[in-house]
C-alpha cells in the first residue's frame, strides 16, 4: 500500500480550501499534484477509473483532499466526476460552492436524472460536481443497492475518473459498502490527532470487505516535518 505525506494546508472556511484551484502554482497545489501522480500509477496491472476517499473518523480533512485532488486530475485535461457520497453530513456542495438542490440520492431513487443532478464546477474546466442530494433515511442500503452499482458503471462511460468522498469509516459502514463498487480506495488520516487503535480497526474493516485500500494519505503535517511530501511501500 502507498502512503502519502502533506503539508498543513492550514484552516480555511468553506469554498477557500480549494487551494488547487485558486493558487496552482503553491506548493500545496504541486502536493496534489504528486498525489495524483501517485495514485495514477498505483494499479499497473488495472486502470483506476473510481477511487473512493474516506477517514477513520471525523475532521480529518477528506473532504478538502478529494475535492483538491478531483481539481488536480481535472486540469490535466480529463474529465472528472466528484460525487458527494457522504448522505449523512454531505460538505462537498460547500466547498464548491454549488446547489444541492439535486444530487446523488435523486439518481438512485429515479426522481432525477444526471442532467438535471449534476452540475459543472465553477471555474474549473472538465470538473463536474454530483451533490448528495436530500438526506435519505437509509444511506447505506442506497450505496450499497443494485441502482448505485449501475449508476456507477453508467456514469464511468461518461467521465474519465469519478472521484466519491464517503463517511469515515468508525462512524457508519458507508465507504466500507460504496469502496467495494470502487476500483480504489484512500484513507486520508490527520497526522497527530489520528489514535493507532483507530488506524488499525479502520484498516481491519476494510480489508474484511475486500476492499482495493491502495494508500494513505497523512494531512497536516508540518514544514518542518518533510521538505516536500513523498510516498514509500508499507504493508
Amino acid at each position: 500500500m502507498l502512503k502519502f505525506k502533506k503539508k498543513n494546508s492550514g484552516s480555511q472556511a468553506p469554498g477557500r480550501n480549494l487551494i488547487a484551484a485558486i493558487n496552482p502554482k503553491s506548493p500545496i497545489s504541486e502536493q496534489y499534484r504528486t498525489i495524483r501522480t501517485n495514485i495514477q500509477f498505483s494499479m499497473v496491472d488495472k486502470e483506476l477509473k473510481t477511487l473512493a476517499c474516506t477517514s477513520a473518523t471525523m475532521s480529518e480533512g477528506k473532504s478538502t483532499t478529494i475535492t483538491n485532488l478531483a481539481v488536480t486530475i481535472a486540469r490535466q485535461g480529463q474529465k472528472v466526476l466528484l460525487v458527494d457520497a457522504d448522505l449523512r453530513k454531505p460538505t462537498i456542495h460547500k466547498i464548491m460552492e454549488v446547489k444541492n438542490q439535486h444530487g446523488l440520492t435523486n439518481l438512485l431513487t429515479k426522481k432525477k436524472n444526471s442532467k438535471e443532478a449534476i452540475l459543472p464546477a465553477p471555474k474549473v474546466k472538465n470538473l463536474y460536481i454530483l451533490p448528495s442530494g436530500p438526506i435519505p433515511p437509509n444511506p447505506a442500503e442506497l450505496l450499497g443497492s443494485k441502482a448505485m452499482e449501475d449508476l456507477i458503471l453508467k456514469l464511468s462511460e461518461k467521465y474519465d475518473f469519478i472521484l466519491f468522498d464517503t463517511p469515515p469509516v468508525l462512524a457508519v459502514t458507508d465507504a466500507q459498502v460504496l469502496g467495494s463498487f470502487c476500483d480504489g480506495v484512500v484513507l486520508v488520516l490527520k497526522s497527530h490527532t489520528v489514535d493507532r487503535k483507530d488506524l488499525i480497526k479502520t484498516k481491519e474493516l476494510l480489508d474484511k470487505t475486500n476492499i482495493n485500500l491502495i494508500g494513505a494519505i497523512f494531512n497536516g503535517v508540518e514544514p518542518k516535518e518533510v521538505d516536500d511530501y513523498y510516498y514509500y511501500g508499507i504493508d
